[in-house]
């Protein structure tokens, strides 16, 4: 560690003397702490230094070479702020190596299943290796995730910090993200009502609401004991908390699931929570601008009501506006229900369950998705 300055230039002067390996005029110094970073690494430029310094906590000394996904404005209005009398500290974080050690080979494991040899300089962050299968399956950087011996890889570090090795197998899953799954009961009277979700492997409860023990016999699985209302609502008995809805979240374990290198699509009736798949054979293509009238009319046909159909909307309408077109499919049922197995006692005459996928398509791999 070395001391904070207030001044880039005695800061510079600093870090030269601890890091002499490191060329004056290639020496950056980086945060991700502030607001716009959004978690990335951005460089601290000599005119923003006094601006921002005083609210972080620690800087990175690195490299100019290496890439950065966005650059610091000159000023930033969002900075969090620190109390005048905290002290800070500048923390190195550098993975400086020999020339000799400086590169490794790796072995790139594409969502596709595909291997891509590559070989890059330890001192590269993870995020290089992310750029790298995204521009070869012309996708977004945000839908990967790395995995490495079975545990997750930060994209903010450098590659030489995980000690890999010349052959080692880098996995790139695509980034399953699910959000908001409810479960609504609906009666003509009050009625007392047993729910239990059990999940597949491939699945972990991250949350449930109302809150209750989570329970690992063959599978994890929850109950809820509640009380139906006719106006909708429900009244969890063990609390007393009355809601609209049971909730619950569930992370996907895709370390424990690695997809094989000679994996194909999967069919329309099956569902795997770390590896489902869209092509142009089971999903349709829409653009954007269309997508929230086609949806209320396929969840209405699935059979949602007025306010279950716009609370579906409305979540993951911020989502689908990043995007300028769509591919999305609705998985079957039964095949929802191998991944996230339902029992309610007493058993309800109708059981509709909603569980839909999707991504972004960039305008240039339209002609991909010719038969969707």
């Amino acid at each position: 560690m070395v001391n904070r300055h207030k001044s880039y230039k005695l800061m510079l002067d600093s870090a030269c003397q601890h890091f002499p390996t490191i060329p004056r005029d290639a020496m950056t110094f980086q945060t991700n702490q502030l607001d716009i970073c959004e978690g990335h690494y951005v460089d601290i430029t000599a005119g923003t230094w006094d601006k921002v310094i005083d609210s972080l906590t620690f800087v990175e000394v690195t490299r100019a070479d290496i890439p950065l996904p966005i650059s610091l404005p000159p000023s930033d209005s969002r900075a969090i702020s620190l109390p005048d009398n905290q002290s800070t500290l500048a923390q190195p974080q550098i993975d400086d190596r020999s020339s000799k050690n400086d590169k490794v080979r790796l072995k790139l494991v594409l969502k596709s299943g595909d291997i891509l040899p590559v070989t890059m300089k330890r001192y590269k962050r993870v995020q290089n290796l992310v750029d790298i299968a995204a521009r070869t399956e012309g996708q977004c950087t945000t839908t990967y995730k790395t995995v490495w011996e079975e545990s997750r890889m930060d994209h903010a570090r450098s590659i030489g910090s995980y000690d890999v090795e010349d052959g080692d197998l880098i996995y790139l899953h695509e980034e399953q993200v699910g959000g908001k799954p409810v479960i609504r009961l609906y009666s003509p009277s009050d009625v007392n009502v047993f729910v239990k979700l059990s999940l597949s492997p491939e699945w972990s409860f991250s949350a449930t609401y109302p809150v209750v023990a989570l329970k690992q016999e063959n599978r994890q699985h929850i109950e809820w004991n509640v009380r139906t209302h006719q106006d909708g609502n429900l009244t969890e008995t063990n609390t007393g908390l009355d809601v609209s809805y049971l909730f619950w979240e569930a992370e996907t374990n895709s370390h424990a699931f690695p997809r094989s290198p000679a994996s194909k699509p999967q069919s329309v009736d099956v569902f795997s929570p770390t590896s489902s798949t869209l092509s142009d054979t089971d999903s349709i293509v829409i653009s954007v601008d269309k997508v929230t009238v086609y949806l209320d009319k396929a969840l209405k046909v699935l059979g949602l009501h007025t306010e279950a159909r716009t609370s579906f909307i409305t979540y993951w309408l911020p989502s689908t506006l990043k995007h300028e077109h769509i591919a999305l499919r609705f998985v079957p049922q039964l095949a929802y229900e191998r991944a996230a197995s339902l029992s309610i006692s007493p058993q309800p005459d109708v059981v509709a369950r909603v569980f839909m996928l999707f991504k972004g398509i960039r305008k240039e791999h339209l002609l991909d998705w010719s038969h969707a």
